[in-house]
């Protein structure tokens, strides 16, 4: 029997099986129940987080020989005809390759006939954002007034390309970022089933880079035990997906924090010694970085860091000697540097540059301790008397009122003549 990968050996069959997205699932789960199908659903959402997953299980809670169910049985004919793609009454289309108005027109002509064997025919149309514009058209008539057994659902990644005259007769479904939390578990029970023996680490390693995608995480656990065997240990799964070595990271920080420019600059050679992307290091102090800030700021940051608890304690004096502002401007710096760095002819130049940047951000402390100083001398000025300036200060002291020059240019008290140029001339007369 040829092999299945990870990713379609556990596709989930059923509302309940789906991670994630219980927002949706609760929502169709109702609509099944009641009775209120609309004719159009519009699910939008990153790859890999079951936007067509979803749309093939509500194609079986339609059709189930026991439905309309929210709970389809996936042992009828019609539920093991849409789980193995081949159902007559189910048509997936993909938007990419049939963009044109003469397909949608197709589409619309076949619409019309009855289904073959289920109560409804389920047109599901995969990156739907692709459609031209005179597809579009053509497509609208059709859902202003479809036929009673058709049901249009939509898949997309761009939802903003879609006309919102389309838009705007769906009933549209934002699918969520799969958190990290929640695939480094279902990972684990994944490989218990199949026999491998994967640590937590490991498989928090393969969350993180699957970046909320369910999909891809199961694909890169296929990929990692290909190269490890059934044995995945975190080394391994690291040098697998050109994941940047901890303690990189942290000798980068502590660099960064002792404003050591040099140490920077000795970590950037042994990054591309050891053939590290540069883009990707960025990206992962900015990780680091954003995981200090999280604990520093939050009481309990397990919810929003893909950290473990003794991970998260191990980190928490690193977090706790570091500014929040220092670390936010860090994490903006490194952002800014990961774009250059991948557009730049010379990436090691641009990250060099970058680096010695960021050790140049001052800590705040720097400031406060500078205010304090200032202010003290400030206490200690307003403080002092006023003859504290020593002998000789009253003759540079500024003329009390009454005195020095009157209106009329008259010398005032203790003036001489010579000091007053208007009367000097009077005294001489006219020349």
């Amino acid at each position: 029997m040829a092999y299945e990968v990870l990713a379609r050996k556990y596709r989930p069959q059923t509302f309940d099986d789906v991670v994630g997205q219980e927002h949706i699932t609760r929502s169709l789960k109702n609509a099944l129940a009641s009775g209120r199908i609309a004719h159009g659903f519009l699910f939008s959402g990153m790859r890999g987080v079951g936007k067509t997953t979803l749309a093939r299980i509500l194609a079986k809670g339609l059709n189930c020989e026991k439905g309309p169910t929210p709970d389809p049985c996936n042992e009828c004919g019609s539920c093991v005809e849409i789980t193995q793609g081949g159902s007559v009454d189910v048509i997936e289309i993909d938007g990419a390759s049939n963009t044109g108005v003469e397909d949608v027109r197709e589409l619309r002509q076949n619409a019309l006939y009855a289904p073959a064997r289920g109560r409804r025919k389920i047109y599901i149309i995969d990156e739907v954002h692709m459609l031209s514009k005179a597809a579009f058209n053509a497509l609208l008539k059709t859902l202003e007034e479809p036929p009673p057994h058709v049901v249009f659902v939509f898949a997309t990644t761009e939802p903003h390309k879609v006309p919102v005259t389309i838009r705007s007769r769906c009933q549209w479904y934002t699918f969520r970022r799969i958190p990290p939390s929640r695939i480094q578990e279902q990972l684990l029970a994944m490989a218990a089933r199949e026999g491998f023996d994967v640590d937590a680490e490991s498989a928090s390693l393969i969350a993180r880079a699957a970046d909320g995608s369910m999909r891809d995480a199961q694909s890169l656990l296929d990929q990692v035990v290909s190269f490890c065997g059934t044995t995945v240990r975190a080394a391994e799964t690291r040098q697998v997906l050109g994941v940047v070595d901890q303690e990189l990271l942290e000798r980068a920080r502590d660099a960064l924090a002792g404003a050591d420019a040099a140490a920077v600059l000795a970590l950037v050679e042994e990054l591309f010694g050891g053939g590290v992307d540069p883009a990707e290091f960025c990206r992962a102090l900015a990780g680091h970085l954003r995981d200090l800030l999280m604990i520093r700021i939050l009481p309990d940051p397990r919810g929003v860091v893909t950290l473990g608890e003794e991970e998260i304690r191990a980190l928490e004096p690193a977090a706790r000697s570091l500014e929040e502002e220092r670390l936010l401007a860090w994490i903006q710096g490194l952002e800014e540097a990961e774009a250059r760095v991948r557009s730049s002819a010379q990436p090691r130049i641009a990250l060099e540059v970058a680096l010695v940047n960021l050790t140049r951000v001052p800590a705040l402390r720097e400031f406060r301790e500078l205010v304090r100083r200032l202010e003290e001398l400030e206490g200690r000025l307003g403080s002092a008397p006023r003859g504290a300036a020593g002998p000789g200060a009253g003759s540079h002291a500024p003329p009390a009122a009454g005195e020095g020059r009157t209106r009329g240019g008259e010398s005032g008290p203790g003036k001489g003549p010579g000091r007053d140029r208007p009367a000097g001339r009077a005294a001489r007369g006219p020349e």
